[in-house]
């Protein structure tokens, strides 16, 4: 059935929209829907033909959100399941996510920061259709209910499906306070429920950004400069362009770029071209060198960062014993599975582009600045996203595809390869932090000392939202400004706290990474309250509680992995079984991590990760499984093996024989525990990644005696910590 945007509006669909403002959220009707003033996002559609279409705001990249947030507009309508389909949104503010203002993916938000008002939508559209029925059958209101996307007459039995009821519904008013189902009426709401996205990628019918394919489309790839800052001296555009089916070469902002009529013909293009590249703004910058600056960042003057408690340099001074420690992170990639890419076509009126992006704001907002045209011109289509991490926040990619369109006039795709990928990625922060604290006679705390070296986050990303010369990014997990949605807050009572923060000047770029800050943050302070532990004389989960007596949820979380994890128990001769736990996103996770060691030759193997999760209310539990594991497994790589290295002013690290994963073979036994909770709706696309890191670190120490303070711990690590111990 065709049916155009204007019958659309005349009410031919029950259409909820939701206008998000800085006030609340308002239902809309189908007649309200056109008012520009509110501009709406319309979350659902119910057709004559009783399909309900729900339009997804956030980008798919394997959370499972298409089919989580189905499932709160299907529950609360009282659809019927079978009969519910999903559409990506367009780009457009009116797709705002509530906790940020904009239109992103990021931070864990996408299903807590819809779930209220994709209830309040569904019930909206419930609450209308049953009034329509009872208008229909001139009886009153009380004696209907919807059942599984139909009207029930409790006393005739008589039913009308919300298809042959959606004409008349759509022109009432809408309800501005429906009442919401209570949690025992839920019908899919904390079900498992199969991922919708999953039978389109077994098929090979899903689209990301690497299978779009436009009319005419040429291919664009960039040469792009080996080292920072490195410019072009000089290049032979003739040989390029001598390549059968190469239509433009043209500098960019990132490199020269090649455009032509397939990927391998832009290859060799590029390869025509023979750069002759600069030396780049530090020439002689390699693994060595950036260790060292950020160990010479701990001894300059760093800003303090107001989240002080106390008096620290009172509560070390009257401590009976202290402990000090130095922690070195380096940076990883994000190494997401389909490589970075995106196609655009700049025409004269308009601009399509089809990007897997987190962000298509964002990536609205400035092609339509490289393009020259109005937002409201510029289209983004979002497809499935093979990997994020966050690494498709940046619109860098995005910007080169519609840099390439303009020059020739054609849609172009422009496609990294893995190299290109790993080596020009805006990698996860390095950081390099200093820590004292002391003990009383009594093994408690009496005071801590943190100075944070690291790379700004906010740098790159949007340098206004440093404050008073604080990236608080880089320091989430130990402080975040209050009032943020972020919610990335140390959960430890810590007394006489005293924080110090100095940004790096390295133009290695580097953007948010699974948990942004989180993860690298967690390693130290979990490595270190371990420490702190072993010093004080006391079991660490016992010294932990201690300190989240006034924090029941992470305390709670802790416990159940203690107990799951059998923290505690005898551990198997050669075993080591360590523990850690974080807050972040509002959602808290502990981990007991069981491990072995070949002295020989280095290699840690975890063989166990017992994980408890507290993320309030859950949706689709099997989805909130599949995260934590993914999670597990990408901490235990980070871990154990990814680094970036460089060389010569620039990244070293090429590919996967390079820059090492976790391998299929090296994934330990999950066991996954969901706390059931009445806490407010969290995150769970990112946390369970962060303690993963420190609890096999734990796990080493309590094996082996040997403290090792820096990731990842390798071979080449391990072997010389041990050997340190031996001397």
């Amino acid at each position: 059935m065709k049916l155009s945007r204007r019958d659309f509006l005349k009410g031919t669909f029950l259409t909820i929209g939701v206008a998000i403002t800085p006030l609340g959220t308002r239902l809309l009707s189908a007649k309200e829907v056109g008012k520009a003033v509110f501009t709406p996002n319309a979350f659902f559609e119910l057709t004559p033909d009783n399909f309900v279409t729900v339009i997804i705001p956030t980008s798919e990249m394997g959370q499972g959100t298409r089919t989580a947030l189905s499932m709160i507009v299907a529950d609360e309508l009282e659809a019927d399941w079978s009969r519910v389909r999903v559409k990506q949104s367009p780009a457009s503010s009116a797709y705002a996510n509530v906790l940020f203002g904009i239109q992103t993916t990021v931070g864990s938000a996408a299903v807590r920061g819809f779930y209220e008002p994709l209830r309040k939508a569904g019930a909206a559209g419930r609450a209308m259709l049953i009034t329509a029925a009872a208008k229909t059958w001139k009886v009153p209101e009380a004696e209907c209910e919807a059942v599984k996307g139909s009207i029930k007459h409790k006393k005739s039995n008589k039913t009308l499906t919300y298809g042959k009821l959606c004409r008349v519904a759509s022109e009432l008013t809408i309800p501005q306070n429906p009442p919401l189902k209570k949690e025992s009426e839920f019908r899919y709401i904390g079900k498992p429920m199969a991922r919708v996205d999953i039978p389109d990628k077994v098929a090979g019918t899903a689209v990301f950004g690497l299978d779009v394919a436009v009319p005419g489309m040429l291919y664009g790839v960039l040469a792009r400069p080996p080292a920072y800052g490195s410019k072009a001296g000089s290049y032979d555009e003739k040989a390029a362009m001598a390549v059968k089916g190469v239509q433009k070469v043209a500098p960019t902002d990132n490199g020269i770029a090649v455009i032509a009529d397939s990927i391998t013909t832009a290859w060799k293009g590029r390869d025509a071209l023979k750069v002759q590249w600069g030396a780049g703004v530090l020439p002689d910058m390699n693994d060595a060198s950036i260790e060292k600056h950020f160990m010479e960042g701990l001894d300059k003057q760093g800003v303090v960062v107001p989240t002080q408690k106390g008096d620290a340099k009172k509560g070390l001074s009257e401590a009976q014993k202290k402990v000090q420690a130095v922690y070195y992170v380096p940076f990883i990639a994000h190494a997401t599975m389909e490589p970075m890419n995106a196609t655009a076509y700049v025409q004269k009126d308009s601009c399509d582009i089809w990007t897997p992006t987190q962000t298509p704001f964002i990536a609205q907002l400035i092609s339509s600045q490289v393009c020259g045209l109005p937002p409201e011109k510029v289209n983004i289509h979002t497809t499935l996203l093979g990997g994020g991490f966050g690494r498709r926040d940046a619109p860098d990619f995005t910007v080169e595809a519609v840099i390439a369109s303009k020059v020739t006039g054609k849609p172009v795709k422009v496609v990294w390869s893995r190299e290109e990928d790993i080596r020009h990625d805006m990698f996860r922060a390095a950081t390099c932090q200093r820590l004292e604290a002391g003990l009383d006679a009594q093994g408690r705390l009496t005071g801590w000392s943190h100075k944070v070296a690291c790379s700004s986050i906010l740098k790159f990303l949007n340098p206004e939202w440093i404050k008073d010369g604080i990236d608080s990014f880089s320091l989430w997990g130990i402080f975040d400004f209050p009032g943020t949605p972020f919610l990335s807050n140390t959960a430890y009572d810590i007394p006489n706290f005293y924080l110090e923060q100095y940004l790096s000047d390295l133009p290695v770029p580097v953007c948010p990474w699974r948990s942004v800050q989180n993860a690298p943050n967690a390693f130290v302070m979990e490595c270190f309250m371990d420490e702190l532990a072993k010093t004080a004389g006391k079991d660490p989960l016992a010294f932990r509680l201690e300190l989240l007596k006034n924090n029941m949820p992470a305390g709670r979380a802790l416990e159940t992995a203690a107990a799951k994890g059998g923290w505690g128990k005898p551990v198997p001769q050669g075993m080591g079984r360590g523990i850690a736990r974080h807050s972040c996103f509002g959602t808290n996770v502990a981990v007991v991590a069981d491990i072995s060691l070949n002295e020989k030759d280095g290699t840690i193997k975890v063989h166990k990760i017992t994980l408890a999760v507290d993320c309030g209310p859950v949706v689709n539990p099997d989805t909130v499984v599949a995260q934590v594991e993914g999670c597990a497994v990408m901490g235990c790589s980070t871990a154990l093996k990814e680094q970036i290295h460089f060389a010569n002013g620039g990244v070293k690290s090429a590919n996967f024989d390079e820059y090492k994963l976790l391998r299929m073979s090296e994934t330990p036994e999950l066991d996954v525990s969901i706390i059931k909770s009445t806490e407010k709706i969290s995150g769970i696309g990112e946390p369970p990644v962060t303690p993963i890191a420190p609890a096999i670190a734990n796990a080493f120490f309590n094996l082996t005696g040997v403290r090792i303070r820096r990731l990842p711990l390798d071979p080449a690590t391990v072997l010389a910590a041990l050997k340190e111990k031996k001397a």
